[in-house]
């Protein structure tokens, strides 16, 4: 099954968090519920309560915790993108530690936040919005990491398909983590010729994300 982000500019954006911190998964909660746009359904303070309840309730974006108890958010995302592949994940991490930030993505996030800029306001609801709407927030470090794992992964030769000029620009705006909404605006196409040209993106590169295609078309 494809990963198509959200695209819904009337729905509020459905967000769960997974937060051990008492007082920083408040603060997410209270954040979001009280912004016009945004609805929390669910808080967690451990990746077995997450696992147990987040499958039923199909969030759209879920702020993952990576330091947890027990499971860590790493492996939780693992485990919920296989029962919920349309939700999208943005980690919550202290340090900006490429390493498990590089595993996170793997897993099946999109993107990720540090938790002292998470709690400066815009930028919490900035990173959900972007998420739901198709975008993956990835700085220079992390993007290179993913390069460099993609150029030791083989390829069957001659297997890709050639990209196609339309193709490369949503692919260059897909890399610069803007989301599907702005991508079409910018092209003066609709949302879904984005989404079919993600799709086509996908099967020729052979990946079943967006960051998985993005990092890879920086590779080449």
């Amino acid at each position: 099954m494809k990963n198509v982000p959200l695209d819904n500019t009337t729905s509020p954006i459905r967000v769960s968090v997974v937060e051990d911190d008492p007082i920083v998964r408040d603060h997410l909660v209270l954040q979001l519920s009280a912004t016009q746009g945004f609805i929390c359904i669910s808080n967690h303070r451990s990746a077995e309560s997450a696992l147990a309840e987040i499958p039923n309730l199909r969030p759209n974006v879920v702020l993952m915790d990576i330091n947890l108890p027990k499971m860590n958010g790493v492996d939780c995302v693992r485990q919920l993108k296989a029962l919920t592949p349309t939700t999208q994940f943005v980690m919550l991490t202290v340090y900006e530690d490429a390493d498990v930030i590089f595993k996170s993505l793997l897993a099946g996030a999109v993107g990720y936040l540090l938790k002292g800029r998470a709690n400066s306001g815009e930028q919490i609801l900035q990173a959900v919005r972007d998420a739901a709407q198709g975008g993956s927030p990835l700085n220079t470090l992390i993007a290179r990491k993913i390069v460099q794992y993609f150029h030791h992964q083989p390829s069957p030769p001659g297997a890709e398909q050639p990209i196609s000029t339309r193709e490369r620009e949503v692919l260059e705006l897909l890399s610069k983590g803007l989301p599907y909404k702005e991508i079409a605006f910018m092209l003066g196409v609709s949302i879904e010729t984005v989404r079919k040209h993600c799709h086509h993106i996908y099967e020729k590169l052979q990946v079943s994300s967006r960051t998985e295609a993005v990092v890879k078309f920086l590779g080449k």
